[in-house]
């Protein structure tokens, strides 16, 4: 009895030992999976930092420029009642006989309802009157008056070759990066189109190239609307455009040259010729250059920013206005803007064209909207920024 006792008891005891351990085991086990996905998730990568935000004080307006109540009203042309006085004149004038060559011919409408994107790009603008300090340089542009008897078309369409320029502007370039944009436009008729765009920014400090694809996935393809290229060098004045291209579907590339040697802007599709003023932007670099001033110091955009843009056949000054601050909501996330726009000038473009730089993100365009006078508008909002190369904050 005594030895059946001891193995019973040794046994009890080899029980216990065991139902100790498996319980153990098993707490280890629930602990181990609680515990698991916090860790993971404790080492995943912090946001990109172009998820940064960056608030600035907003300059004050300048007071050579007085600022419109409504953004319909920001053309500063507007107010003055001297225009209505110099349509007086061309009552009188239909004896000079004006040659057509002589006249800048106005841009021609692109269908505006056929192209889904024909609002993409900023549309090109006949010559406009400016205010003082832009003057000059609108000056150097427009076309030349009616030639003189005996003269050639030749000669009269050939703008006089004039040393003036327009205001200079502190620039420092935004790094080297990649975008990728979500498209829409809506027609005048109401119709809705979508697509994608990509952006290319590259520069080593002394070059630059930049490059944009629109368009519209079809079924299983995707058919490019517009390609824009520009490239060139990097001066005192900023981005300086050699040859800019534009190739639209169903039409033919065109190619615009800004050649320095000569001081001229030059077009494919015509003969036309402009002095090539400091500053000078194609369509394809307005936006960045727009965005090196900004970088470079805000306080210039207390006033009017004069650009002078040569586009596929023509060259005209662009004025933009400071509109405010805005917050976008995008796919990465609530980004601060700022926000600029170049309104229309009734008698001359009638066309609108908006940017959104973003201070927290190198200055970067991060949507773009042109509206059209017939109510058309085509907007494009970033989806994803990727800095290329050594490119830092």
């Amino acid at each position: 009895m005594t030895i059946v006792s001891f193995l019973s008891r040794r046994r009890r005891v080899l029980a216990l030992c065991a139902a100790t351990a498996v319980l153990h085991f098993v707490t280890i086990d629930w602990l181990g999976a609680r515990l698991g996905p916090q860790q993971s998730t404790a080492v995943r990568p912090a946001p990109s930092v172009m998820q940064a935000q960056l608030r600035l004080a907003l300059p004050k307006r300048s007071a050579s420029s007085e600022p419109p109540p409504e953004v319909k009203q920001l053309d500063p042309a507007a107010p003055k009642p001297a225009p209505k006085a110099p349509q007086a004149r061309p009552a009188p004038r239909p004896a000079p006989m004006p040659q057509p060559s002589a006249v800048a011919e106005p841009v021609p409408a692109s269908g505006a309802l056929s192209d889904p994107l024909a609002g993409l790009e900023t549309l090109a603008a006949p010559p406009e009157p400016v205010q003082p300090g832009a003057a000059a340089a609108q000056a150097a542009v427009q076309s030349p008056p009616d030639a003189a008897p005996g003269s050639t078309d030749k000669q009269a369409a050939e703008p006089p070759p004039a040393p003036l320029s327009t205001r200079r502007y502190k620039v420092d370039l935004p790094p080297s990066a990649e975008f990728e944009m979500e498209l829409k436009r809506t027609d005048a008729n109401g119709t809705r189109w979508s697509g994608v765009a990509h952006m290319s920014w590259q520069t080593d400090g002394s070059k630059y190239k930049v490059g944009m694809e629109a368009g519209i996935s079809m079924l299983v393809a995707r058919v490019n609307l517009l390609v824009l290229g520009s490239e060139g060098e990097i001066d005192d004045a900023g981005i300086a455009p050699l040859r800019f291209t534009e190739k639209r579907r169903g039409r033919a590339q065109t190619a615009t040259h800004f050649a320095r040697g000569d001081g001229r802007i030059t077009f494919s599709v015509n003969e036309r010729s402009y002095p090539l003023l400091a500053g000078a932007q194609d369509k394809a670099t307005v936006p960045f250059q727009l965005g090196a001033i900004g970088r470079a110091d805000v306080n210039q955009f207390s006033g009017d920013i004069d650009i002078l843009v040569g586009d596929e056949k023509d060259a005209s000054i662009y004025r933009f206005l400071l509109v405010g601050e805005e917050e976008l909501d995008t796919q990465l996330g609530r980004i601060v803007t700022w926000h600029l726009a170049r309104p229309p000038k009734p008698g001359f473009y009638s066309a609108r064209l908006d940017v959104w730089l973003a201070p927290g993100m190198n200055w970067f365009p991060v949507q773009i909207r042109n509206t059209e006078a017939n109510g058309a508008l085509t907007t494009q909002t970033i989806t994803k920024i990727t800095l290329s190369g050594n490119a830092g904050k």
